[in-house]
């Protein structure tokens, strides 16, 4: 979070920012030979009642209308009283009913401007911890959905006695180190993000040996660029999970990440086995877990921001994404 966004997020800077701009307005609209006192004090004259208003009587907006309103009305009221009492002390001058109710109405604008800059902030900050929280959710469930599936190869070449698992579990060693104390943040360096893709595909070089082609081209400079983690393993993963081989032809999967200025472009692309069976696999790659937690972050990371599309044509199966604005501000 930058500096700017910081100080938009703290409350009492907000609340200045507000009190500074009902002080412009009245600086305008008050005719009186000391507009900057006369300001000044009609803010110290609204701010116990905006105050009672947002922190006692607001929250029962939703709980109870009848209440809030009788709440609202005597509250504008008993502070209605007293600030025309206190004007007229200072400017000893007699009661008139004119001044109270010029006095209420100026009350009711404030309080109504006050009660609906208090709901707009707290409905965003609201969105903003349920974001968060479902951000998290989809996050400690891609973690385990992709450790289930590596230990399943793993078990695989257990079985076997195959001399490839030392080296696949120190590549899995790295990979979880990754996965469990460096995504934390939202975003994270787009290097980082690479070499975990790198260290997850030599892991499954070494589980396929020659039996894939496999590819991973990077072009452009990424300097700057950020990513939300564990956003693209997910394509990665599906492309091997899913892996099936062209009648004739070795199986392929081919990754390739371009940054073109502010653009990240992925491409992931992997052939699958023209028979019923892949047919089968293909629908629950469309349906599964990972996919679907992807599809969500995305949509709550990179709202209108990105461009997902998934292919598939006869003998393979494609994911294209774009995403704007990747450079760090």
């Amino acid at each position: 979070m930058s500096k700017i966004d910081t100080f938009i997020d703290h409350k009492i800077a907000q609340n200045l920012f507000i009190w500074l701009f009902l002080f412009l307005i009245f600086m305008t609209a008050i005719q009186n030979d000391n507009r900057v006192l006369a300001s000044l004090f009609a803010i110290v004259l609204l701010a116990p009642p905006v105050y009672v208003n947002n922190l006692y009587i607001l929250p029962f907006f939703k709980k109870s209308p009848s209440i809030f309103v009788s709440l609202f009305l005597f509250n504008t009221l008993v502070f209605t009283g007293i600030s025309v009492a206190i004007l007229n002390n200072v400017s000893e001058v007699a009661f008139a009913w004119s001044r109270y109710f010029n006095f209420f109405g100026i009350m009711v604008l404030a309080l109504i401007f006050a009660s609906t800059i208090k709901i707009a902030r707290d409905s965003f900050t609201r969105r903003q911890q349920e974001k968060e929280a479902e951000l998290k959710l989809l996050k400690a469930q891609l973690n385990p959905h992709f450790l289930f599936n590596t230990l399943n190869n793993l078990y695989g070449l257990s079985v076997i006695k195959s001399d490839k698992l030392p080296g696949l579990m120190l590549k899995l060693s790295d990979l979880l180190r990754y996965s469990l104390y460096e995504t934390k943040e939202v975003l994270v360096p787009f290097e980082k993000e690479f070499t975990y893709l790198e260290n997850y595909i030599a892991l499954e070089k070494i589980r396929l040996e020659d039996k894939t082609d496999i590819n991973l081209i990077k072009k452009g400079d990424f300097s700057g660029t950020q990513i939300a983690p564990m956003l693209l393993i997910v394509f990665v993963e599906n492309a091997f999970k899913h892996l099936g081989a062209i009648r004739g032809e070795y199986s392929s999967v081919e990754v390739k990440i371009k940054q073109d200025n502010d653009v990240l472009e992925f491409s992931c692309s992997n052939s699958i086995a023209t028979n019923p069976k892949s047919e089968a696999n293909l629908e629950m790659v469309k349906s599964g877990i990972g996919l679907k937690n992807a599809k969500k972050r995305l949509a709550l990371l990179y709202p209108n921001k990105h461009n997902l599309k998934i292919e598939s044509t006869k003998g393979h199966y494609s994911v294209s994404l774009r995403i704007y604005n990747t450079k760090e501000r």
